[in-house]
C-alpha cells in the first residue's frame, strides 16, 4: 500500500477555497453590473444576453457550492488519513485528489470563460 505526504494535498484545498471565495465575490459584482444594464436597456436583444448571463450566474453559483463541499469532503478525509497514518495519505485519496483538482480546473476555465463572455457584453450595452 502506497503513502504520499498530506502537505500538498491541505495546500492546494487552501488555495482553492481562497479562489473560489474570489469567484463567488466576483459574480456579486458581475451581477450588479448586469442589474445596471437592465435598468438602463430594455430592448430585446439586452434582455436575452442578460437572461443568459442571469442563468450562467446562476449555473456558476452552483458550480462553486459543489465544488467548495467536494473539497472540503476531500479535506476532511485526507486530515483523517494523515492523522491515522503519521501525516501521509494512501494513493486511493492522492488519486481521488487528482480528480478533485481537474475538477476545480475545469470550473476556473468555465468561469474566466463566462467572464470574458460577460466583459464583451457589457461592452456592448454599456
Amino acid at each position: 500500500m502506497s503513502f504520499v505526504t498530506a502537505a500538498t494535498c491541505g495546500t492546494e484545498h487552501h488555495e482553492w477555497l481562497q479562489a473560489i471565495d474570489f469567484y463567488d465575490k466576483e459574480l456579486d459584482i458581475l451581477e450588479k453590473r448586469l442589474a445596471e444594464i437592465i435598468s438602463k436597456n430594455t430592448g430585446m436583444d439586452a434582455m436575452a444576453g442578460a437572461e443568459h448571463f442571469q442563468n450562467q450566474f446562476i449555473v456558476q453559483r452552483n458550480n462553486i457550492d459543489e465544488l467548495r463541499h467536494s473539497i472540503r469532503e476531500h479535506d476532511h478525509k485526507t486530515a483523517e488519513d494523515a492523522w491515522a497514518h503519521a501525516g501521509h495519505i494512501h494513493s486511493e485519496l492522492v488519486s481521488e485528489h487528482a480528480g478533485v483538482k481537474e475538477d476545480f480546473d475545469s470550473f476556473e476555465k468555465v468561469i474566466k470563460e463566462v467572464r470574458s463572455e460577460f466583459n464583451d457584453y457589457l461592452s456592448k450595452w454599456m
